[in-house]
């Protein structure tokens, strides 16, 4: 499975989860005010937020995703997506000394 999810990470431009953030009747309005909130306090970078992108309908959302254009972030681009090398960081040396 970590194969194919990554085969998919490395091939696609973007996702979407239905309901994900088709926003039907304001379903995420205090989610997306949330994390408007949580830029204002500078606990989530302006560019991070821009990611997630929301609409009414189907096909805004669909609209809105193909017009996408990202903010480039430093911080972001030093980022790496791979799982192997997540993998690689998330092993822990749990031998004892005595």
């Amino acid at each position: 499975m970590s194969e194919r999810l990554s085969v998919m990470f490395n091939h696609a431009d973007a996702f979407i989860a239905l309901p994900g953030l088709l926003n039907v009747n304001g379903f995420y309005n205090t989610l997306l005010s949330f994390l408007d909130h949580a830029v204002e306090q500078q606990f989530l970078t302006f560019s991070a937020r821009q990611i997630l992108i929301s609409a009414a309908t189907a096909e805004q959302l669909i609209d809105d995703l193909q017009s996408f254009i990202p903010v480039v972030d430093s911080s972001m681009s030093r980022l790496n997506w791979s799982i192997t090398e997540r993998r690689k960081k998330l092993r822990l040396d749990l031998s004892l000394s005595l």
